[in-house]
């Protein structure tokens, strides 16, 4: 296996886990990314962190890097900040607060739906759309890293991010809430990711034969 990485490979659209419905975990378990070493639960959620930032994110759930666990994290900006990769600014120098949450549970306190924001995902790159119906606001129950049940409310973009987060621990994507036309929309660049996932994967697959020999 490989040492730990400082950031992690991010899995892209068609990769079969990001479509699997990710399991309870405990703060004491022990995780092992796909292609590295184990690694205590926090050092994986803060090697997501790093991940996230690098990619110029707002969150990022433990599916996309392989882990089919419930955890997610994610950061509060100083302003509402959209996925947006390759930007130059550093995100981290705007950070109000980061999130590390492990199975999480969510319920709507404002059911009136928020279509304002225009939504991406760094399992899509490069895609974003508007019109994603989200709930107002909402409120999250969840473990920390010391094993702390907390609880958060958040509104307005927070909630969207928490809600999309979530939503990847349950299989589902952000284009799943729009209509099909949308996903087709985007068909050509949906199945180049879905080559890149299986070519990933593959990658995998060879590197765990030759540590057999």
């Amino acid at each position: 296996m490989a040492e730990a990485p400082r950031v992690y490979p991010i899995r892209l659209y068609g990769d079969p886990v990001l479509r699997r419905k990710a399991r309870p975990l405990s703060p004491t378990d022990t995780l092992t990314v796909p292609g590295y070493g184990p690694q205590s639960v926090r050092e994986v959620a803060n090697t997501m962190l790093e991940t996230m930032f690098e990619a110029r994110g707002v969150g990022l759930a433990a599916p996309q890097v392989g882990l089919p666990v419930r955890l997610f994290v994610a950061a509060e900006y100083e302003d509402d900040e959209e996925e947006q990769e390759g930007g130059d600014a550093p995100l981290k120098s705007r950070v109000l607060r980061e999130f590390v949450m492990l199975n999480p549970v969510l319920t709507v306190i404002d059911k009136k739906k928020d279509r304002s924001y225009q939504e991406g995902c760094l399992s899509i790159p490069g895609i974003y759309e508007e019109g994603v119906p989200r709930a107002r606001a909402v409120q999250v129950r969840y473990t920390d890293l010391d094993g702390q049940e907390r609880a958060i409310e958040a509104d307005d973009y927070l909630a969207r991010v928490f809600q999309h987060e979530t939503d990847h621990l349950d299989g589902v994507f952000f284009l799943d809430r729009l209509p099909p036309e949308v996903t087709e929309d985007h068909r050509k660049a949906l199945a180049g990711m879905q080559r890149q996932a299986k070519a990933y994967l593959n990658s995998l697959a060879e590197a765990g034969k030759e540590r057999a020999k």
